[in-house]
């Protein structure tokens, strides 16, 4: 399956990625690719009412600004990782640091500034029980500024799609 993940206007390192003007043919590229991230830019084209080479430099200017990515989503489970999990930070003082440093661990692949009882949620994907456990005690909860962690281990994906389209 491929998807479409939106992702926040500033790049990892903090700085400002470049604006993108989110017209509607933009947006209805976006939702084209959101079902479809194989799709053609030829069939794209046709479907806009552009040039295949102007759809392809949307493409690429939505991609660069970070409005959108477009990757292969997989089944954890059947590419070898077998531990998924959601792990709830708790946190003291600036919290950035921690989200950053949580950003470069390879394991994690979702990093948000929540409100409410949690500060961080970060989701984990690991290859056992054992890894989880490592990423956990080893590296997670020693982030200087965590207080308390809490983890919500995954039994079963039940749905996972990104095509909620744009607004």
């Amino acid at each position: 399956m491929t998807t479409i993940r939106g992702v926040a206007g500033n790049g990892g390192d903090g700085t400002r990625k470049p604006s993108v003007n989110l017209d509607e043919v933009s947006k209805t590229i976006i939702e084209l690719l959101q079902h479809d991230g194989r799709k053609s830019y030829a069939s794209i084209a046709q479907e806009v009412g552009l040039s295949e080479a102007a759809v392809r430099q949307r493409v690429q200017r939505l991609l660069e600004a970070d409005v959108m990515q477009i990757v292969a989503v997989t089944d954890p489970l059947q590419v070898g990782f077998q531990r998924q999990a959601m792990v709830g930070l708790r946190v003291s003082g600036d919290i950035t640091p921690v989200t950053e440093a949580l950003s470069g661990i390879e394991e994690v692949g979702y990093v948000v500034t929540t409100a409410g009882s949690f500060d961080v949620l970060a989701e984990v994907v690991c290859e056992n029980d054992d890894h989880l456990l490592e990423l956990l005690t080893g590296r997670i909860r020693k982030l200087p500024g965590v207080t308390a962690t809490e983890t919500f281990v995954y039994l079963k994906l039940n749905k996972q799609l990104y095509n909620w389209g744009t607004r």
